[in-house]
């Protein structure tokens, strides 16, 4: 892999305005498809195969005024002070009110709170609320038709009412690039300006990782044009993209830097760059490809968009990494040094031994030159040193301090987002708020009951009785029959809300129930929906664990040729991974340092938070393992003792691995500031789990157990060392292509 790696970065050296102009085209073409194909976007979530989805399609077909599926708004109204919903001024405003909601466009329905047959009123009679049912599903409801809604509210406040409007319809499709996510993409380009003293260096850097991300996220917005996507798909992208993109520029960055340190010309330089940081760059891109297409296993339709989408903006970091990178280095030349390494440079290439610095072949760290002036060699030499000279101790305090963290996830709970997580400052909050304290937590958590069989329509009104006296069961609807008699529906309010246990129980319960013979019941609705997908996605998380750890497992048994290598590297995923969803549980769900993180009502978390946040963290996460511990290994390959090969290993790469979880870190820490709750945790469980993932567990655990391995770190039975493929990352090929030129030479 390192030689042809290096033949293309060759190549493209010779041909940089060509590639750096196909690029470009690249991204003007895909930013105009997605200018006039972009479509609408989906915010809410279901599962096909699952019962209350297929249910709740059936509902759509044979009740079509019920627009089931469509956007929801429940305005919730409270007369004035001193008056009372009989009173017939305030009865007349209802009345206009409930018409005018009706009467906007594209509303199928607006329900009388007042209406004689099932009137809804609060015990004290001053408060009513009226459900709007919109013909388009959430965040495709038309501004105009938002607008006559909110005219309406309007017209009731100024009549003297109080009103609330929750529901899903106006919640807003989050932003893509809010301030605080900028704020995140400047932190990371001031590590790059620190760790280059370039600003030419870190511009280019920067400029490489926008470009990539900037045709992924156009690429995945044109789509929309064609499929159905999440509203958050794009920017799980575009967070992950960057990230990645950043990183994989700044290996091949690092590289060409020290290759030009080392006195070598700038073709040279290149291709010895590409060849052996892009051998790197591609394992990493392929561990991350692997983990997030792996989202495809579990059966979820909406899930495996999210990982694919993911996983092209990784594959177009890497091809940007591996030939616009060189591109642009091979245009930039020496101006990517500072002026005294160019000096040193311009010396080196006149007596290459002037100069010269150890370097990383696997990478492209150094020990010398600029990174030993800065000091941070000898401090990373000196945590070397103490990791392996007392690694019982690193190894235990590590898990012990990753276990503390950790230890939330044992009372972790997920759910879907409703208004009750939502701020208790907004509307959404407090027209739940009302409704729970005035009507009781289930009636914002009604299940539609699908009766159906050759019976079912004739017997919905004992099916319905049924239910009545179901133990969680508030109240029921009257049945209600479709145009052509197949199937009957009516409405069951629980006496819990929407994310309690006991509303999953009842659902359940009613599930299993015996109705009577040719009587078929389905619980569906939005309520059974996060049930259902809440419950899916619980069951669907060991199945992918396997999945794509085992593939993993695979890759990294081939890269280092060594079976427990690879199996301390997923265990301290798996710790990495604790920490994670511990902190962020604590965070969102228990509301620790919640003013902090702006989290002002603690809830459980998003239903499918864990899954994506294994897909995206154990590919990170595998990345800096390649990163460490080639060089480590590489080391002992050319006969260093183990002890000795992680020391000068860990000196040599522990860098670039410092810089690439403070960047990674910082871009996910920047959309901790988003204001979609959704997007917020999960950017706060990929900050936790790189920086776990790099400086506890892979700057502190790994090299300690690998120090009290020993030699049976890189053991392999030799029938499996003969029968597996030699993938060659550390640029072996390269290396020995050298020796023999130098041999050639001086004969």
């Amino acid at each position: 892999m390192a030689r042809m790696l290096q033949r293309l970065g060759l190549s493209v050296a010779r041909h940089r305005i060509a590639v750096i102009i196909a690029w470009l085209l690249v991204l003007a073409g895909v930013g105009v498809a997605a200018v006039t194909l972009s479509g609408p976007t989906a915010n809410s979530f279901s599962i096909p195969s699952a019962e209350s989805s297929q249910a709740l399609t059936t509902v759509e077909q044979k009740f079509p005024a019920t627009a089931a599926q469509g956007a929801t708004a429940t305005v919730v109204m409270v007369a004035p002070d001193g008056t009372t919903v009989k009173d017939p001024q305030v009865a007349a405003e209802i009345g206009r009110t409930v018409a005018a909601l009706g009467a906007a466009p594209e509303v199928e329905s607006a329900s009388n709170p007042l209406d004689p047959q099932q009137p809804i009123v609060s015990k004290d009679g001053r408060i009513v609320f009226s459900r709007v049912t919109f013909a388009q599903t959430q965040g495709n409801v038309s501004d105009e038709s938002l607008a006559a809604v909110q005219q309406a509210v309007e017209a009731a406040r100024s009549a003297g009412f109080e009103v609330k409007v929750g529901g899903n319809a106006f919640q807003q499709v989050p932003e893509v690039a809010g301030p605080a996510e900028i704020g995140g993409v400047v932190i990371a380009f001031l590590v790059l300006l620190l760790t280059y003293g370039s600003l030419a260096a870190a511009g280019a850097n920067l400029l490489t990782a926008l470009i990539g991300v900037g045709i992924g996220a156009a690429g995945i917005t044109a789509l929309t044009g064609v499929i159905d996507l999440q509203s958050t798909t794009p920017i799980l992208a575009i967070m992950l993209g960057l990230a990645v993109g950043i990183d994989y520029a700044l290996f091949i960055f690092a590289r060409f830097r020290s290759e030009l340190r080392d006195g070598r010309g700038v073709e040279e330089a290149i291709g010895r760059a590409t060849g052996t940081a892009g051998s790197a760059v591609v394992v990493a891109g392929l561990t991350v490809v692997i983990a997030l297409a792996g989202l495809s296993v579990v059966g979820i339709p909406f899930l495996a968009e999210m990982g694919l989408a993911a996983a092209a903006t990784v594959v177009i970091a890497v091809l940007v990494a591996l030939t616009l990178v060189p591109a642009l280095l091979t245009t930039m030349g020496a101006r990517v040094l500072r002026k005294s390494e160019r000096r040193a440079a311009e010396a080196a290439a006149v007596d290459p031994g002037a100069g010269a610095a150890p370097v990383d072949s696997a990478h492209g760290t150094t020990v010398g030159n600029a990174v030993e002036k800065t000091g941070r060699t000898g401090f990373l030499q000196r945590w070397a040193n103490l990791l392996t000279g007392r690694a019982g101790l690193a190894a235990v305090g590590g898990v012990v301090l990753l276990g503390v963290l950790a230890a939330p996830v044992l009372s972790m709970q997920t759910a879907l987002p409703n208004d009750g997580t939502a701020d208790p400052a907004s509307q959404q909050r407090q027209a739940y708020d009302l409704i729970s304290e005035n009507f009781g937590a289930g009636l914002s958590a009604p299940l539609l009951i699908l009766v159906e069989g050759d019976n079912g329509p004739a017997q919905a009104a004992a099916v319905a009785q049924q239910v009545q006296t179901t133990p969680g069961v508030a109240l029921v609807t009257a049945p209600q029959a479709s145009a052509d008699g197949s199937v009957a529906l009516f409405t069951a309010i629980p006496t819990t809300g929407p994310t309690d246990d006991a509303t999953a129980n009842l659902v359940n319960t009613l599930r299993d129930k015996n109705f009577g013979a040719g009587v078929e019941v389905r619980v569906t609705g939005t309520t059974a929906v996060g049930i259902d997908v809440d419950e899916t996605l619980a069951s669907a998380l060991p199945l992918y664990l396997v999945v794509v750890v085992g593939l993993a497992l695979l890759l990294l048994l081939l890269v280092f040729r060594s079976i427990l290598v690879p199996v301390t590297a997923t265990i301290g995923f798996l710790l990495s991974y604790g920490a994670a969803l511990g902190v962020t549980t604590a965070v969102f769900q228990w509301g620790w340092l919640g003013d902090v993180f702006g989290v002002t009502q603690p809830a459980p978390l998003m239903s499918l938070l864990p899954i994506i946040v294994v897909g995206i963290l154990f590919g990170l996460s595998m990345d800096y393992q390649v990163f460490l511990v080639s060089r480590i290994h590489e080391a002992y390959a050319h006969g260093d003792d183990p002890v000795a090969a992680i020391r000068h290993g860990f000196r040599r790469s522990a860098p670039v691995v410092i810089a690439a979880a403070t960047i990674m870190a910082a871009v996910f820490g920047g959309f901790v500031g988003s204001g979609d709750s959704m997007i917020k945790s999960i950017a706060l469980a990929l900050t936790v789990g790189v920086l776990a993932d790099a400086f506890l567990v892979r700057m502190i655990v790994i090299p300690a157990v690998l120090t009290l391995l020993g030699k049976g770190a890189w053991w392999m039975p030799k029938w499996l060392h003969r029968v597996l493929p030699h993938v060659d990352v550390e640029g072996a090929a390269i290396e020995k292509q050298d020796k023999a030129q130098r041999a050639v030479a001086a004969r």
